[in-house]
């Protein structure tokens, strides 16, 4: 086929993707398509290359994040594959430590699971055998004692206070709270996305609540990591390709 037979428009490129033409553009004029070369008339001419840059680019979004996904195609498209194969890396390796994340929640879950429940609030000045104070927990959480005061704020965390001398007496229920909030943290969640959870952990008197939400955790995780089995598929025919 010849190279005029082989050239594609913008709207050739844009059309079955849901893109208009102005975004084709864009992705080019970004580095995330290799420069392509103009007519007499002046207008851009796109290669079947061009195409399978923006299906491999397309793939990588949904696998690895916009913004991974252009410096990608960037180190690609300047000859830096070795760049690019480390960012690849550097996000399988963030999926696997998410992963890791969501593991440790669910032993935290399970742990509080099989846990006795929690004490009622001792009378005024006796503080109970499960209670402790925003030092030992922030210790044992391996936080700072200002993160469990923002928690509080951030309604996270419910700790009544000492009548007699003012200090945060968390319950065992307390701890729960701390501990599930913790692991949320880890594992990417917002405060504002965290309290609703635990807001219902605490109305339903269980952690069954949370069960839900680690499932949807899982099953985004199974879907990043098979878009990145597309994605790699997709970079690596590109890769493929002649200049």
């Amino acid at each position: 086929m010849s190279r005029e037979g082989r050239r594609l428009r913008p709207v050739d490129l844009a059309r079955g993707h849901g893109l208009s033409t102005q975004a084709v553009r864009n992705y080019e004029e970004a580095g995330i398509l290799p420069p392509a070369d103009r007519t007499a008339a002046g207008y851009r001419a796109y290669t079947p290359r061009h195409a399978q840059a923006l299906r491999a680019f397309l793939a990588l979004v949904p696998a690895h994040g916009h913004a991974t996904a252009t410096a990608i195609m960037r180190a690609v498209n300047e000859g830096a594959v070795e760049d690019a194969l480390r960012r690849l890396d550097e996000s399988h390796a963030q999926l696997l430590d998410d992963r890791r994340t969501l593991e440790a929640v669910e032993r935290a879950l399970a742990d509080l699971t099989h846990a006795p429940a929690a004490p009622t609030s001792p009378p005024a000045g006796e503080h109970g055998t499960d209670a402790t104070f925003i030092g030992p927990l922030a210790r044992r959480l391996g936080l700072r004692p200002a993160t469990l005061r923002k928690w509080e704020r951030a309604g996270l965390v419910r700790p009544r206070r000492d009548p007699k001398t003012g200090y945060r007496v968390y319950s065992a229920a307390d701890v729960r709270d701390a501990r599930l909030a913790h692991q949320l943290r880890r594992g990417g969640y917002l405060l504002e996305q965290i309290a609703p959870l635990i807001e219902q952990v605490r109305a339903a008197g269980g952690v069954e609540p949370l069960r839900a939400a680690l499932d949807g955790w899982r099953d985004r995780l199974s879907a990043r990591g098979r878009a990145m089995l597309s994605a790699a598929a997709e970079l690596h025919a590109y890769l493929s390709l002649p200049d």
